[in-house]
C-alpha cells in the first residue's frame, strides 16, 4: 500500500495522541472527519495501524525504575527460546531478540534497585543465559511526547 503525505500526517498525529478526534485530525490535514475516518479504516485494514495504546505514569504505579538488560546465550540457543525467556516475569515489559552481540535486550520496569537485582537474578537462574549487562534509564525523549 502506498502512503501519501496526508496518510503520513494522519499517522503522525495519531502516534502523538491516539485519542485525537477525527475532526481535529481533519482540521490539521485539510480533510473532513468522515474522510479521515475512511483513511484510518483503510490504514487499519492494511495492517499499518495495529492498535492503539495508553501511556502510563509508571512512577505513580510503583515501578519508576526502567532498565535494559543485555542478555547473552550459548551459541546453540534457539531464537524462540531467547524470545520467551521472560514470559513469566511480569516486570519484563518486552524481550527484543537482536542480531549480533548481545543476543537480546530485556526491557524492565521495577520499584527500585533491589527489585531490579531480583529480576536480573531470576533471569540468570533460568540457566540459559550466559551473561548480562544492565543499563538503567535516566530519562526518555520521544518526538511529540513529554520527557520523563
Amino acid at each position: 500500500m502506498e502512503l501519501d503525505p496526508t496518510d503520513l500526517a494522519i499517522l503522525d498525529l495519531l502516534r502523538r495522541d491516539a485519542r485525537r478526534t477525527f475532526g481535529d485530525i481533519g482540521a490539521r490535514v485539510g480533510l473532513s472527519a468522515p474522510a479521515v475516518t475512511r483513511r484510518v479504516a483503510r490504514l487499519e485494514r492494511a495492517g499499518i495501524i495495529l492498535g492503539y495504546t495508553t501511556r502510563l505514569n509508571h512512577a505513580k504505579l510503583g515501578r519508576p525504575l526502567e532498565a535494559f538488560t543485555e542478555l547473552r546465550f550459548a551459541g546453540s540457543a534457539r531464537v524462540d527460546t531467547i524470545a520467551r525467556i521472560a514470559d513469566d516475569i511480569p516486570e519484563v515489559e518486552a524481550v527484543f531478540t537482536i542480531a549480533g552481540d548481545p543476543d537480546a535486550l530485556a526491557w524492565i520496569r521495577v520499584r527500585d534497585v533491589d527489585d531490579l537485582k531480583r529480576v536480573i537474578d531470576r533471569l540468570r537462574r533460568s540457566g540459559a543465559i550466559t551473561g548480562t549487562k544492565t543499563l538503567m534509564v535516566l530519562g526518555t525523549s520521544s518526538p511529540g511526547a513529554p520527557n520523563t
